[in-house]
């Protein structure tokens, strides 16, 4: 890694252990779920809470709440010493949630505390405010270890939601890049061990670090898995699986509310065979992940993939090491893997090893090269794989609501090139990041 690159994860994982600070910001293009407004305005207090929000009026009672707003938190509205921020006309949107990404700048959230520290200032530059750091199938002892690791690094800042177990309790047949030695029916001992090392504790009501968890719910212990996580505060996805369309229903009505990368290392739609993906289709209460790259899954699948199910796709990146760096060897877990225009593959049978996508670019496409609209684009980055988790709301994990730029909500803020749509400025509660 640069110098360049290694000065900047200094500051933006002091920026994320440090306090919140009051922000300011005007003359902003809100773009979020609940749709676009020009002249728009946001305050935020020291506790990294937005504590008002509104727009340029005619009559100037816009800029008399601002200006009321920025006194409340300690900003004098008329200060020349950059306290308020001038947007204009730049995009302001919630900070992207990513809730399935592995690394990025040579590192991934299986090595260690330093390796967190790196992958989140790779992400967070690009807008994602939050993630659910997803650890790839190890030995159990390894897995557990890691997981231990991230309940740690929760304790230490706001950006780090939790983590994603993708593995080992995958199918064989649709395992993708994940290590076939180490796949694993997931018998309930193993579960006790995975929710003991998280720091859960379901008898008394305390949920762990783990976020969710991929299950191939045909597995003989599948859907027992599916339900002793979720009992357990979890939230399981259907995914890495080759379930029929029965196998897929039984896990979702077992409490599994994701689907890990829809298309993606799983059996996909037949008229005969329908398969899982229609299962999370139809059910209101499934969250899709969809890795919106062009590659994974190409254009036409990824337009047809998010009309669906509207509201309810959430943009996942998938990303691995590789991600926001050159061409080149890398590893995934043990695996070696070659990254060719900017695509992974196993160097052992071409298996596709995650992306090198930010969300930062799965919005940008989305609206650039795809054609969705700003709102839909921003909602499948933001609210949605919030939503998910239950961070949409008052919740015991983030505290403060995610999704929205909106009073009650965290100060998860980007602003964003209007052109290109590329983050320039960065807050994940109240901490600037970029």
């Amino acid at each position: 890694m640069t110098q360049d690159r290694n000065e900047i994860v200094a500051r933006v994982t002091a920026a994320l252990e440090g306090e919140a600070k009051p922000v300011a910001i005007r003359g902003a293009r809100k773009v979020d779920a609940r749709g676009e407004q020009s002249g728009y305005w946001v305050v935020s207090d020291a506790r990294g809470v937005i504590v008002g929000t509104g727009a340029a009026t005619a009559d100037g009672s816009g800029e008399e709440a601002f200006e009321h707003a920025c006194r409340t938190v300690g900003i004098d509205p008329a200060s020349r010493s950059g306290e308020v921020i001038d947007a204009a006309g730049r995009i302001l949107t919630p900070g992207y949630v990513d809730i399935h990404a592995h690394g990025a700048w040579e590192k991934s959230f299986d090595d260690g505390p330093d390796g967190i520290d790196v992958a989140r200032a790779g992400h967070a530059v690009h807008g994602t405010t939050r993630q659910v750091l997803s650890l790839i199938t190890n030995p159990m002892d390894v897995i557990c270890r890691n997981i231990r690791t991230v309940r740690e690094k929760m304790a230490t800042r706001p950006d780090i939601l939790g983590c994603h177990l993708e593995g080992p309790f995958l199918a064989l047949k649709r395992k993708g890049a994940h290590d076939p030695n180490c796949l694993k029916d997931p018998v309930p001992e193993l579960v006790d061990r995975m929710l003991d090392a998280s720091g859960a504790d379901p008898a008394a009501g305390k949920i762990g670090c783990i976020r969710q968890i991929t299950i191939a719910p045909e597995l003989e212990h599948g859907i027992g898995a599916i339900k002793q996580f979720a009992a357990a505060g979890v939230v399981p996805a259907v995914g890495h699986c080759d379930a029929d369309y029965a196998t897929a229903q039984a896990g979702f009505d077992a409490g599994a509310g994701i689907m890990t990368h829809m298309f993606n290392a799983m059996n996909g739609l037949h008229h005969r065979e329908p398969g899982p993906i229609p299962a999370a289709v139809e059910d209101p209460r499934v969250t899709i992940e969809l890795i919106n790259d062009g590659f994974h899954v190409q254009n036409p699948m990824v337009k047809l993939g998010f009309g669906l199910a509207p509201h309810r796709i959430a943009f996942v990146t998938d990303a691995m090491a590789a991600t926001d760096c050159p061409d080149g060897a890398y590893k995934l877990g043990e695996l070696d893997v070659n990254v060719i225009d900017g695509h992974a593959r196993l160097v052992s049978n071409g298996a596709i090893a995650g992306s090198t996508l930010t969300l930062e670019v799965a919005v940008q496409r989305a609206v650039n090269e795809l054609g969705f609209s700003p709102v839909a684009a921003v909602e499948a980055a933001t609210l949605t794989p919030a939503r998910a988790f239950g961070f949409d709301r008052v919740n015991p994990v983030t505290g403060t609501p995610l999704g929205l730029v909106a009073p009650g909500y965290a100060a998860d803020l980007n602003l964003l090139d209007p052109t290109d749509w590329t983050a320039q400025h960065v807050w994940c509660a109240g901490r600037q990041v970029k």
